[in-house]
């Protein structure tokens, strides 16, 4: 079945965001501790081990390109997989495995 216009956008944003972006891979990292549970910017930052800042900046552009959804506000905002990333995880996850595999063959090298 060919893929929709609508799928195939959400495919180039996601490589841009993920797969091609200097961030690309701290997003994705963020995306999949989202996938496990809804967390707020500081819990991330201590799992992820990443400054505060680094993770405020990265969830404001997933945000921003609805890739994430979130209740509350200030410190206790809650981020959360917004319901469009839900349909495309299978998309995520393809695009993830390639980053994986890059980056493996970046550090044998």
């Amino acid at each position: 079945m060919p893929m929709s216009a609508r799928d195939r956008t959400y495919r180039y944003l996601l490589q841009w965001l993920i797969g091609g972006t200097r961030g690309g891979v701290n997003r994705g990292r963020i995306i999949n501790a989202l996938r496990e549970q809804p967390m707020n910017a500081n819990q991330l930052g201590k799992l992820l081990e990443l400054d505060y800042r680094t993770i405020r900046h990265h969830l404001e552009a997933l945000e921003k390109h609805k890739l994430l959804a979130s209740m509350g506000d200030r410190y206790g905002k809650m981020y959360f997989v917004s319901m469009e990333l839900e349909e495309h995880l299978d998309v995520f996850d393809e695009i993830w495995v390639e980053i994986g595999k890059r980056l493996k063959k970046e550090d044998n090298e």
